[in-house]
């Protein structure tokens, strides 16, 4: 004799698909959030610089290590990209993008 159990699920499949669903469609559209602000390299003659844009418009352009009494590009672009991220979060703090001496040295941009 054979016994026919019928288990019920707590949830049924189709739940737990549309579930996952609306878990992926919420993380896509979680990371399509673009920040306004947008950083980005360049290469100078003598090495690298760094770009701010507002929504696709160039704010500032830095080709130069600023504060510093020699007319020098950044060492490397990990260096340009370290200082455009600095003044990137000074901007979004709506306070003045300038960049001082112990700025650069807590950064360890070489200059």
């Amino acid at each position: 004799m054979m016994m026919i159990i019928n288990k019920k699920q707590f949830f049924p499949t189709s739940v737990w698909k549309n579930l996952a669903f609306l878990i992926l469609i919420l993380q896509f559209t979680a990371c399509a959030k673009k920040d306004p602000l947008q950083t980005a390299s360049f290469k100078t003659n003598s090495g690298w610089g760094y770009s701010i844009a507002y929504k696709g418009k160039i704010l500032i352009k830095q080709s130069i290590i600023p504060v510093i009494n020699e007319t020098k590009s950044f060492a490397t672009e990990e260096d340009a990209l370290k200082v455009a991220v600095l003044v990137k979060e000074k901007l979004k703090q709506k306070i003045s993008p300038t960049v001082t001496e112990k700025d650069l040295i807590l950064l360890k941009i070489k200059f």
